[in-house]
């Protein structure tokens, strides 16, 4: 959505048939839509880690961003306090913070090439390869990592939406030695 009225009123339309726990606005507000022991229906259709249903088993934060904007900073600090304390509560990994992009690659394509991983990454609230592993097969290291099946560009295209947000063209070394440092 272009601005937070718009994502808050799509996301509590009934016909819209869409929902999120979580709206985090640009200005830092965090408004809560849906309880979280409740299901939200922000993911639709999609996997990780080999299981289907991903809206029944997690907490869906949206973010107001169009999608090519820079998040803001009060927004950043924004959804690290709100991670915080939903991993804190459910007892959620870093490595259970995953994105749309992540569970619906075909589909989805936020939070964007945008979003700081990294930084989330290095307050313990995302993964985020610290140095490059081996020169392994992109597709075993992306099934491990949970990416659901794809053709083998769509796949690729998620996985540097988030890892190497700026990288075009084939598969290369770095995209295989990223993806295996996740795993190790």
């Amino acid at each position: 959505m272009a601005d937070g009225p718009s994502a808050r009123a799509r996301l509590c339309d009934p016909e819209a048939e869409v929902s999120a726990h979580w709206l985090v606005h640009e200005d830092g507000r965090t408004e809560a839509l849906v309880a979280e022991d409740r299901r939200a229906w922000h993911a639709g259709a999609g996997a990780w880690q080999g299981r289907g249903d991903v809206n029944s088993r997690s907490i869906g934060i949206e973010i107001v961003n169009p999608g090519d904007q820079p998040f803001p900073e009060p927004q950043m600090a924004a959804v690290e306090d709100l991670l915080r304390q939903i991993m804190q509560r459910w007892h959620i990994p870093a490595s259970g913070v995953i994105a749309h992009s992540d569970l619906a690659p075909d589909r989805k394509c936020d939070p964007g090439p945008r979003f700081d991983w990294r930084r989330l990454a290095l307050q313990g609230l995302a993964v985020w390869p610290v140095e490059a592993g081996p020169d392994a097969p992109l597709a075993k290291s992306l099934d491990a990592i949970g990416y659901p099946p794809a053709t083998d560009d769509v796949r690729l295209a998620a996985f540097r939406l988030r890892f190497r947000p700026w990288a075009t063209g084939p598969e290369d070394e770095t995209d295989r030695r990223l993806a295996a440092a996740l795993l190790g």
